[in-house]
């Protein structure tokens, strides 16, 4: 086991997955939470698994959501507007709800926060204007505050 699986078994710790996979569950947790690294390392421990796999999209998609907002966080929007853009590009391949997920409204934020992204060019702490979005699962699980 490596130091990441320890570091992943570790933020799974107590998820339960209610007929979901924990590691979307704890992704989802993390994400929630501005654990944005987190976020992306959990959900990639899933997807090393099936890469391939009918799903491997659908994770990669929300793996970049969350990388995106690791280079907000680091105040680096023009690498986050552009894997908000490839975020946009795996998870359109997938039918709304998936997994219990919102993907339209997924596709909306990846949208939204691309464009505000962009438009701060090089330099900006736009996580310091906006609060970043909440996800939920269930139905039309994605909320968010304007």
């Amino acid at each position: 086991m490596s130091g990441k699986d320890h570091k992943v078994a570790a933020l799974l710790k107590g998820v339960e997955g209610g007929g979901h996979d924990p590691h979307l569950v704890g992704y989802l947790r993390c994400f929630n939470a501005q654990r944005f690294h987190e976020a992306h390392d959990v959900l990639e421990a899933l997807w090393l698994k099936d890469r391939t796999g009918p799903d491997g999209d659908f994770f990669k998609g929300l793996i970049q959501f969350a990388g995106a907002f690791v280079h907000l966080q680091k105040q680096r929007p023009r690498p986050a507007s552009k894997l908000f853009r490839l975020c946009r590009t795996y998870l359109a391949k997938y039918p709304s709800p998936f997994q219990s997920l919102d993907v339209i409204g997924i596709l909306r934020l990846a949208n939204r926060w691309g464009q505000a992204a962009q438009a701060l060019g090089r330099d900006g702490d736009l996580l310091a204007k906006v609060e970043s979005p909440k996800l939920n699962l269930s139905g039309f699980g994605v909320r968010w505050q304007a």
